[in-house]
């Protein structure tokens, strides 16, 4: 049945659809009795849980059905049985959640479009001929970053596996700083500086098109090292479709984002980005839809020709980009290997200050040039756009959830007009559908609930640009992310955390007013004040996580230590060689795992073979710490060989960021739940210390 002919025919095929809509429509819409809508829910969603057990693209998309029904069937029912029309108060705020559960809703639906069936993309093969290998021209953009930021990318990118004369690196400084042109040419690498900034980094990058020609063009941040493999595994993939315009590669950071650093979560929880790299990306790929994203990636520079170079409309010119080529019919891939690593951004601060560039940026390119019209696009790409870019309106809805209940506990609004039982046999199986059914789709990328957290922490600064956006696309303006600062003492965050401060005491007063409406004033409609209470605290525990992501951690590294198990061995100077296994390294220095008995003492002088694709590399270094089995050393001056050896034999392997996630769990919904319940326990805490320490300056 499946591999049918008539599917191919368009009366069958538009019948079928036909006839699967009113099944569909008869499920969400056919009323039923309370005990049959539980006894309904409750076969369907343990039909999912037994489902769940078993392996497969056809069970996930069986449990899609059964999550978009269970949330369709809530939404018709929210619609047409739950808003009273009889009291204006109670109307505005029925209307406000409601507008927020339909976004939620359709956001959801193009989530599960976007990501139930990923492409999984492989490489292909570069032939054995070099001779017949492209040209290429590497950027590596640069504002205001230190030269030690970005000397890493440069040598990283130094060391990439490609014909020398076929690879052109240059160093886009648009900080026009001597010392950039002083190492460039130290290096042997080219550095283009310009007499404006005008367009940002997109002007930047369209400033150096007109100055190259290489067949494509690689771009990387300026702190995005790439590994010796990167173009031998994307550009095969152009030599066999030469419609294609772009392949894209994930944006790995080797050192931890804000909630990583603050919450304690680093490599054991997936990080903000993750979900987008690890699996929407390739789940754009089935439809032809991946964005370009800015670094990591290579493009066929006749495409960006066509468009007159990097799309400089918006202030994310990267996606802007890659949707203006894909109008005009040509092909975009993405695959999922991380061939780069980069830093992530230090503090909350500027991790929401580059999150505001891209919500803005979304928004410009939604009024600007919607995916939804214009000519080019085929149907699955328009939807992979309209939800990348509703994505980002996430800021209002987000503060209606968390807000909501308050309305009943403060005013006595009934923003939903039905008993707790009702709202319970409906809303909770819209819930734990899509619970179960996104920890199976995106487990290995997301834990559940943190979304909520994420969201919630971002809210009310997505908010505002989304909105200002909409209203003018040309209002704002571009703003670099900071990258490589520090962050020299434990503090809580004063500034960013008022918008949490304020939806934390509205809930926590609101709870209290429960309190009194549960015990005397309310008691007629206890069940309605115990939902309302019960959600404030869900609330709670979500704004709680906020505060402990807003308590920054100290960072005063400048070279960050990355986790990995590499072949070492130690040349002692007695001229005996020890073989030993890394547990860390970074740019000044690493940690070794050395055999039973061995011995040294702090401050000797040793040296550390490490080895890489030019065999054995020799880097002097002194002992600064030393116990049982574990020794760690910093490394000594390094001349600009050594460094670029280290590079090669570090970040530069083609398998270092392979068994980044080897040791994290998949999600499980409970888990997950616990795990923002101890880190909101915490963020109450680290709250309480920041308070205290405040008044204590104070006096």
């Amino acid at each position: 049945m499946v591999n049918w002919p008539g599917w191919g025919r368009r009366a069958p095929f538009i019948a079928a659809v036909l006839a699967a809509a009113a099944m569909f429509w008869a499920v969400i819409s056919i009323p039923m009795e309370l005990p049959l809508q539980a006894l309904f829910s409750t076969i369907i969603f343990s039909t999912a849980l037994y489902l769940r057990r078993y392996t497969g693209t056809l069970v996930s998309l069986i449990m899609v059905m059964f999550s978009v029904t269970a949330t369709s069937r809530y939404i018709y029912w929210r619609i047409n049985y739950t808003i009273d029309t009889a009291n204006f108060l109670d109307l505005f705020f029925a209307l406000v959640l409601l507008l927020a559960e339909i976004y939620a809703w359709l956001v959801l639906l193009l989530g599960y479009v976007q990501t139930a069936w990923p492409l999984k993309r492989k490489p292909v093969l570069m032939p054995p001929d070099m001779s017949t290998w492209p040209t290429v021209d590497l950027f590596i953009p640069t504002y205001n970053e230190d030269l030690s930021v970005v000397k890493p990318t440069v040598m990283a990118a130094i060391g990439i596996d490609w014909p020398r004369d076929k690879l052109n690196i240059i160093i886009l400084d648009d900080g026009r700083r001597p010392e950039f042109a002083e190492f460039a040419k130290s290096i042997g690498v080219q550095c283009f500086t310009r007499t404006d900034n005008k367009h940002a980094k997109a002007g930047n990058i369209n400033a150096a098109l007109k100055r190259t020609n290489g067949e494509f063009v690689a771009i990387f941040d300026c702190d995005h090292m790439p590994t010796r493999s990167f173009l031998q595994y994307t550009m095969g993939w152009f030599l066999v479709d030469p419609k294609l315009s772009m392949v894209q590669t994930p944006h790995h950071f080797l050192s931890p984002d804000p909630f990583e650093r603050n919450l304690q979560t680093f490599r054991n929880v997936p990080n903000e980005g993750e979900l987008f790299y690890g699996l929407i990306q390739d789940g754009n790929d089935l439809w032809n839809a991946t964005f370009f994203c800015g670094s990591c990636a290579v493009l066929r520079r006749t495409c960006l020709d066509q468009i007159d170079g990097i799309a400089v409309e918006t202030v994310t010119e990267d996606a802007h980009t890659a949707l203006k080529m894909q109008r005009l019919g040509y092909n975009t891939a993405y695959l999922s290997l991380p061939q780069a690593a980069g830093l992530a951004t230090e503090s909350l601060s500027a991790h929401v200050g580059q999150r505001i560039r891209w919500a803005r940026g979304m928004a410009q390119i939604f009024r600007v040039d919607n995916p939804l019209l214009g000519k080019g696009l085929n149907f699955g790409q328009r939807l992979c756009y309209i939800n990348a870019m509703l994505h980002f309106f996430y800021g209002l809805p987000r503060m209606v959830f968390l807000l909501a209940p308050i309305s009943y506990l403060f005013f006595e609004v009934h923003i939903i007009k039905a008993s707790a039982l009702s709202i319970a046999a409906y809303s909770l199986p819209h819930l734990l559908h899509a619970n179960l059914t996104n920890s199976r789709i995106q487990g290995a990328h997301r834990h559940s609930f943190w979304a909520e957290v994420y969201e919630a922490t971002l809210a009310w600064y997505i908010f505002r640009p989304t909105l200002v956006a909409l209203i003018n696309p040309k209002a704002g303006t571009f703003n670099v992310t900071a990258k490589g600062g520090l962050v020299q003492e434990e503090h809580f965050d004063w500034t960013i955390s008022k918008p949490y401060l304020v939806m934390l005491a509205l809930n926590i007063v609101g709870f209290l007013i429960g309190i009194g409406r549960a015990l005397w004033w309310n008691t007629f409609e206890l069940d309605t004040v115990i939902l309302n209470m019960l959600w404030t605290i869900y609330n709670l525990v979500i704004l709680g996580a906020t505060l402990a992501v807003a308590t920054e951690s100290k960072q005063v590294r400048r070279t960050h230590r990355v986790r990995a198990l590499l072949n070492a061995t130690l040349r002692l100077p007695n001229g005996h060689s020890i073989v030993c296994q890394t547990e860390d390294f970074s740019m000044g220095g690493m940690s070794l795992k050395v055999p039973d008995g061995f011995t040294v003492q702090n401050g000797e002088l040793l040296s550390v073979s490490l080895y890489g694709t030019n065999g054995e590399s020799l880097f002097p270094s002194k002992v600064v710490f030393a116990k049982k089995n574990v020794i760690s050393v910093q490394f000594l001056e390094l001349s600009l060989q050594q460094q670029k050896d280290l590079i090669s034999c570090t970040v530069g392997r083609a398998d270092v960021w392979l068994n980044w996630s080897e040791s994290r769990d998949i999600d499980h919904p409970l888990n997950g739940l616990k795990e923002i319940a101890f880190h909101s326990l915490q963020g109450f805490v680290r709250f309480g210390d920041g308070l205290r320490q405040y008044w204590g300056k104070k006096s």
